[in-house]
């Protein structure tokens, strides 16, 4: 099975040309399907969620807290993850991906300065942490912000 041959069940799709009120003989005919008078079986039947003048479910929940459209998600990694380059390495998001310090970089990099790094580096990733730009450029490393 390929994603080329997949389609839905037999019977589960229906056309969307169905002509309803064209008689009794075509099976939907009469009322087309809207039953027998009430409110939902006239024009201007009211919107989803209307409950006839009563506040809505959705109004009566409380609503907490906000979320932020322009949050970014920035993954964070020790600078002691930086042990598996080699000294006089070049570190960058590529890098850590392929090492597999990284998995998914969404929305950037950030290194932190919790524990020890031994190496000379070159680091350039989307932010460091104070801590982390000290340990690295004690060691005659490079910080860089990309």
């Amino acid at each position: 099975m390929e994603l080329s041959n997949l389609k839905p069940a037999e019977g589960s799709k229906h056309s969307d040309n169905f002509r309803r009120g064209r008689g009794h003989g075509s099976g939907n005919g009469k009322t087309a399907g809207k039953g027998h008078k009430g409110q939902k079986a006239r024009s201007g039947a009211p919107r989803i969620g209307f409950e006839g003048g009563q506040m809505p479910l959705y109004r009566r929940i409380p609503k907490r807290g906000f979320k932020n459209r322009n949050t970014k998600e920035i993954v964070a990694i020790n600078v002691s993850a930086l042990e598996k380059f080699e000294d006089g390495a070049t570190v960058t998001v590529e890098s850590l991906l392929e090492k597999g310090i990284v998995s998914n970089p969404k929305d950037g990099v950030k290194i932190l300065g919790n524990g020890e790094l031994t190496k000379k580096l070159t680091v350039k990733v989307n932010a460091f942490s104070a801590s982390a730009k000290e340990k690295i450029e004690a060691l005659g490393g490079n910080a860089e912000v990309i």
